[in-house]
């Protein structure tokens, strides 16, 4: 296994050499906002070839329901697409990438479990879960976030 570098800019580095394959948490240890109070740093060590397979079924598309393309058009007319994109790597924002968002462990940088329930409750109200969070609350309606949940818990 070979060191992990999380900061790749040297200003506040931070480094781990796995020995063995896999999940190393850590805690985020840079104060650069009240956001960061709760943000938990997940390093998943592979070998190469598990590796290797993980980054092909990154590089895919997540799945797009039929079912929950009323969810889909809420993500694209609300602030959501202003700071979130799925499935093009090319476009960064400025929250995180969303396109294989069921298929992670967490939500909010460790704050939550991912599930559908929860990441209802997370977008319904972010600053409940995560104090001084730059995600805004959106004050969708229930039909609307219901739809959006829909649409999300499609993307693994």
């Amino acid at each position: 296994m070979g060191k992990i570098d999380l900061v790749p800019n040297k200003i506040n580095s931070m480094w781990i050499e796995p020995e063995r394959p896999g999940l190393f948490l850590g805690q985020c240890g840079t104060y650069c906002g009240t956001q960061h109070a709760k943000m938990l740093l997940r390093v998943y060590a592979d070998m190469p070839e598990e590796f290797d397979r993980w980054v092909q079924q990154q590089k895919q598309l997540a799945e797009d329901a039929r079912s929950a393309a009323a969810g889909r058009l809420v993500f694209e007319r609300t602030a959501c697409i202003n700071c979130h994109v799925i499935g093009n790597a090319t476009d960064r924002r400025f929250g995180p990438d969303l396109t294989h968002l069921m298929s992670r462990t967490t939500l909010a940088s460790g704050a939550l479990s991912n599930s559908p329930a929860l990441l209802r409750a997370w977008i319904k109200s972010p600053e409940q879960f995560k104090p001084g969070v730059l995600m805004p609350t959106m004050n969708l309606s229930d039909t609307d976030l219901d739809q959006l949940v829909a649409y999300l818990a499609s993307l693994k």
